[in-house]
């Protein structure tokens, strides 16, 4: 009978040496999780209720620019300005939803509403817990970005038809200084990244237009409306993308905006999934092109053409996901 409660007693130590451990590490995990998404969360209020400026660069395969950004919360108004520095000068200011486009060597003014809120560093525009549905988030190692003390949060997919993320935030106040997009090896196909940056104490002149003097210029505004394109849908989209926006437009053919060539009325219709973004583009076929599709970094493209339609679909996913769509899309008229 001792010898039967001796083994008893052995089994239940060995069974609670065992089960302590990994309940234990059951917690933590939770702990770590809930962690990551809090800090998802900082980092999409940081972008939209901070003050900074700093100057960005941003990396797609062997191709890179360096852009200047100052964003300033005045009351309720959120006021953007971003600098391209490498190139032809082009110079935008946001004032909420209106985004002004200054165009120095063609001494034009573009002037249009936003249609996507995925700038950098505010490349978020869903809640954590929903991201969560789709991406398996966890909190990394810390490290340094900019001369400042940053907490890495990564983003792994939970399927094929997107791509990974890596982000690093201020440790203090959450503001992204670095995101890396990689693909299913791991690889890095697209990074952005602050060089410098200050945060807090920004002055209202600087997010001013650095061009005072526009007499002459021409003024081009982008006739965008809210528009109803029900007829349209997408069978196949990758789970978690919803429907945010549709719009039409006016676009010039012309790529010098020197206000040559004629203008086309495009539809658009914008697909999230809170991270990512897809993009459908849609206009009369009346041009002669060839159907196709193309790779830059992490964005790919597809031309078709869809009865009397040609359709440009743009995402910021695998070649896959954008295929899959493309060959889903389907059109009812009303």
């Amino acid at each position: 009978m001792r010898q039967t409660h001796a083994l008893f007693k052995f089994v239940v130590a060995i069974s609670i040496l065992f089960t302590f451990p990994a309940s234990a590490e059951n917690t933590d995990s939770l702990s770590d999780r809930r962690d990551a998404q809090s800090w998802l969360r900082k980092i999409q209020s940081a972008a939209q209720k901070l003050n900074y400026s700093g100057t960005f660069v941003y990396q797609q395969g062997n191709q890179m620019r360096t852009s200047r950004i100052t964003h300033l919360l005045d009351g309720r108004n959120e006021i953007e300005k971003l600098e391209i520095l490498d190139g032809k000068p082009r110079e935008y200011i946001r004032n909420n939803e209106e985004v002004i486009c200054y165009v120095p060597d063609a001494k034009t003014l573009l002037v249009e509403k936003r249609v996507t809120h995925d700038i950098f560093p505010a490349i978020l525009s869903n809640n954590a817990t929903e991201l969560t549905e789709h991406y398996n988030v966890r909190k990394e190692e810390s490290g340094r970005i900019a001369g400042h003390d940053c907490q890495a949060i990564s983003l792994q997919p939970k399927d094929g038809l997107r791509y990974g993320y890596k982000l690093w935030a201020e440790k203090g106040s959450g503001l992204l200084l670095r995101a890396q997009t990689l693909n299913e090896k791991n690889e890095v196909v697209e990074q952005i990244s602050f060089t410098q940056i200050s945060i807090g104490n920004i002055e209202r002149h600087r997010v001013k237009p650095s061009y005072t003097n526009t007499n002459g210029w021409k003024v081009e505004s982008s006739t965008m409306s809210q528009v109803n394109l029900s007829g349209w849908s997408v069978k196949a989209l990758p789970k978690g993308f919803k429907k945010i926006r549709e719009v039409k437009r006016l676009v010039s053919d012309t790529t010098s905006l020197a206000g040559q060539g004629n203008q086309r009325e495009v539809s658009q219709i914008v697909f999230s999934d809170g991270l990512a973004a897809i993009s459908v583009f849609i206009e009369p076929e009346s041009q002669s092109r060839t159907e196709g599709s193309i790779q830059q970094g992490a964005t790919n493209i597809v031309g078709k053409r869809q009865g009397d339609f040609w359709l440009t679909i743009v995402g910021e996913v695998p070649s896959a996901a954008i295929r899959q769509v493309a060959n889903s899309i389907e059109f009812k008229p009303k």
